[in-house]
C-alpha cells in the first residue's frame, strides 16, 4: 500500500514555480506570510516541501528546516535550491523522525492524502508540547467556485474538476467546518482559523489576469489616475490578501492553527 501511494504521487506533475505559475507564486508568498504570522520558535518541519519554493521563503524565519516530500522529481528541485536544508524522500505516514517542531506547515495536502485524520495525527506527533501545527487547504466555498456554479461551469463547489483529479491528485474539497471536524476527530485543538487571497477568477485566468492586466495607469486600468507610479500588479496581490483576512470563506486557501489538545 505504502508503495503503491508513493508511486500514485510521483505521476502528479503539479509544481507551484511550473503551472500557471504567476497566480501560484502570488498565492504561495501570502500562504508563507500567513504561516508566519502564526509561527512559533526556531524549527520548522514542511510537509510537503514540494520543490522547495514555499521552504525557501521560510528558510530566514528558521535556524532549523526540515522539508519531506513523496515525489522525487520535487525533492530533487528542492535540493538544489536548499542545499543546507535536510530533507527526506518519504509520505508522512511513514516518516520516523527523533526530532520535535515548533512549527510543522502542511500546505495543501490533506485534499490529497488517503487518511487526513491518520495524517494530522502523525504530523502533530512530531510537535513539542507548545508548538503548532499550520495546517493549508483549498477552499471549495472560495468566491471563484460560487461564481462558476451559478454560470453552470460547475455542478457544485466540492466537485473536483479532471485538472484536480488527474494533475494535482487531489481526493476530496474542504470547507471551514469540514477542515475543522477532521481535526477536531483527530484529537487535536483548532487554535485558530483564516483565509488566504480573496480569488474572483478561475486559476487560469487569474494567472492570465496577472501576466497580461493593465496594470499601468492608463486613464482607466488598476492604477490610480495622477498617482505616483507604483507596481499595481502587487498592490493589488496585497489588496486580495488583507481583504481575505476578513472574509476568509471567499478565499482561495483556507487554514488551521492548530495545537495539541
Amino acid at each position: 500500500m505504502t508503495e503503491n501511494e508513493k508511486a500514485l504521487q510521483e505521476t502528479f506533475t503539479w509544481a507551484r514555480s511550473v503551472d500557471f505559475s504567476d497566480y501560484n507564486s502570488a498565492l504561495g508568498y501570502y500562504q508563507v506570510q500567513a504561516c508566519l504570522e502564526h509561527s512559533r520558535g526556531d524549527t520548522l518541519l514542511d510537509m510537503p516541501c514540494g520543490d522547495g519554493t514555499l521552504t525557501a521563503l521560510m528558510e530566514p524565519h528558521f535556524q532549523r528546516i526540515v522539508g519531506v516530500d513523496a515525489s522525487s522529481p520535487h525533492l530533487g528541485e528542492a535540493k538544489k535550491r536548499l542545499p543546507k536544508v535536510e530533507f527526506h524522500h518519504e509520505l508522512i505516514e511513514d516518516l520516523q523522525l527523533d526530532e520535535r517542531f515548533d512549527t510543522i506547515t502542511m500546505l495543501n495536502v490533506l485534499e490529497h492524502v488517503s487518511d487526513p485524520i491518520g495524517v494530522l495525527r502523525k504530523a502533530a506527533s512530531f510537535l513539542t508540547d507548545d508548538g503548532v501545527l499550520l495546517v493549508h487547504v483549498p477552499n471549495a466555498q472560495a468566491v471563484n467556485r460560487k461564481i462558476a456554479v451559478l454560470m453552470g461551469t460547475l455542478e457544485s463547489c466540492e466537485e473536483l474538476s479532471p485538472f484536480d483529479i488527474n494533475v494535482v491528485g487531489h481526493r476530496r474539497s474542504y470547507d471551514l467546518a469540514s477542515l475543522c471536524a477532521d481535526i477536531e476527530a483527530s484529537g487535536l485543538k483548532v487554535a485558530a482559523t483564516g483565509g488566504v487571497f480573496y480569488k474572483m477568477l478561475s486559476t487560469p485566468q487569474m494567472d492570465w489576469f496577472l501576466r497580461n492586466g493593465p496594470w499601468k495607469e492608463g486613464g482607466f486600468g488598476w492604477g490610480r489616475v495622477g498617482a505616483e507610479p507604483r507596481d499595481w500588479k502587487a498592490e493589488f496581490c496585497r489588496a486580495c490578501y488583507e481583504y481575505g483576512k476578513k472574509n476568509p470563506e471567499d478565499c482561495n486557501v483556507i487554514y488551521a492553527c492548530v495545537t495539541l489538545a
